[in-house]
């Protein structure tokens, strides 16, 4: 059995068409449409509470790649030399390794997240990648920024325009670069008969900058004359952008979702056509969602630990597509490791998980798992505590804790910890057993850290 892994980066669960019903999320911009997405997930187990646990990008591929925990004690940071990756156990196991990647964090120096993979492609470029010299000579900054814009903002845009300048067909974006490099490794691999191959794909889009090909930006204003602005500043967006300007950017997101959508619809149909639907595991996922300003923000950040964060698309494709259906099991990321080894059969007695299997969900046999899902930053304060139909998050001291009912309350807007004091007291309980054995180094006054790079 092979093993595919098609990793996607801040796509939000509300913006794929199959969880979120088709309906709008914002007033003024059309439902974002996933049609491929959605076909897929037909055929496969998915699941409505899957939650990363440390964020952002590099803890949460540390949790799905090692079955370990990163929150509260691994920040952003390399892989260590004690770390046994998804990669190497299977390698061990006969598998033929490969990673395809435009995540240009998993490549910086000594990151080592290529570790254990035969073959590795990385596609240059994406966000501020130190590709290209800046600033572009096609395109100019004062296009893509309003008056608003600090100086480090505007350097942020010049280095991705000038690491994008020269595209003009819709096959120069990354998603298309990634999901042709993924085909070109799949008939190779199905030319040279390996057995059994594991293949982790790596799209680092839907993460900002979002700059759509014209086809796809369809979701904003055709009306709008002011800047186009692909990358979002941080803080409150009322002290920045207009509400048109609001709009806009949040149209944009929903174009370069349904342009990822586009392209991994190219690679569904190739791994059908290859037979790889027949004999594969096929997980499809996203380290964590966006803030579009929900809350008053753009971009992820340690206090703004919501739905449009921490709920995302995760679904598991079995061969033939047996078993398909919904589940509201309680999975973290941690988890993924042990259920897929537990799936292919392989024996982790001599590995050492934080991870828990969720294989008795995935063959039908209950939809409980998990009773709580924590995530949160390791070098913050903010912590969230959640379950099926409460989310507690614990503020900094001297900010007022909130507490939301998930289930009346989706977006997550009437805060009722002074109403509801004894369930707020339960998740606190439960948050303090997690954290009991565990040293926390809290480090105050962070919550704007990955605004910026």
């Amino acid at each position: 059995m092979n093993l595919i892994v098609i990793m996607l980066d801040s796509l939000r669960q509300d913006h794929v068409s199959f969880y979120n019903r088709g309906k709008p999320v914002f007033e003024g911009v059309e439902a974002c449409k996933t049609p491929n997405i959605d076909r897929f997930a037909e055929d496969c187990v998915v699941f409505e509470n899957a939650y990363p646990c440390g964020l952002p990008t590099i803890p949460v591929r540390t949790e799905l790649m090692t079955g370990q925990y990163t929150l509260p004690y691994r920040p952003w940071r390399p892989l260590e030399n004690e770390d046994i990756t998804v990669a190497e156990i299977l390698r061990r196991e006969g598998y033929v390794c490969g990673l395809i990647a435009d995540t240009y964090h998993l490549f910086r120096p000594a990151m080592n997240f290529h570790r254990g993979f035969h073959s590795f492609i990385w596609i240059r470029g994406q966000e501020y990648d130190a590709y290209m010299l800046p600033p572009p000579l096609k395109k100019k900054v004062e296009d893509y920024v309003n008056e608003n814009y600090t100086d480090r903002w505007r350097e942020l845009v010049a280095r991705f325009l000038a690491n994008t300048e020269d595209f003009e067909r819709e096959e120069d974006w990354f998603p298309a670069k990634v999901v042709r490099e993924a085909i070109k490794w799949l008939r190779r691999a199905r030319k040279a008969r390996y057995k059994r191959i594991f293949l982790w794909i790596d799209s680092f889009d839907p993460h900002e900058p979002w700059d759509p090909p014209p086809r796809f930006d369809s979701y904003t204003d055709p009306g709008y004359k002011g800047p186009r602005l692909i990358l979002p500043m941080g803080g409150q967006a009322s002290e920045w952008a207009t509400p048109e300007e609001v709009r806009y950017i949040r149209g944009l997101y929903a174009g370069e979702v349904s342009f990822v959508d586009h392209w991994l619809g190219f690679l569904f149909r190739e791994l059908e056509d290859l037979g790889y639907y027949d004999d594969s595991v096929i997980v499809l996922l996203a380290d964590h969602g966006h803030p579009l300003a929900d809350h008053g923000k753009f971009l992820k950040g340690t206090d703004r630990l919501y739905n449009e964060l921490l709920k995302v698309p995760f679904m598991i494709r079995l061969p033939a597509g047996e078993g398909a259906r919904r589940t509201d099991a309680i999975v973290q990321f941690p988890d993924l490791l042990p259920t897929i080894l537990d799936l292919l059969g392989l024996s982790r007695e001599t590995l050492s998980m934080h991870g828990r299997s969720f294989l008795p969900v995935l063959l039908g046999e209950t939809d409980e798992h998990r009773e709580y899902a924590i995530s949160g930053y390791h070098e913050a304060v903010d912590r969230c505590i959640r379950d099926k139909k409460w989310s507690l998050i614990q503020r900094p001291e001297g900010q007022p804790d909130e507490l939301y009912n998930l289930q009346e309350d989706p977006r997550e807007t009437h805060n009722l910890i002074d109403e509801c004091p004894e369930e707020a007291k339960r998740l606190a309980g439960v948050f303090g057993n997690y954290f009991r054995k565990v040293e926390q180094r809290i480090v105050k006054g962070v919550q704007g850290k990955y605004e910026v790079p």
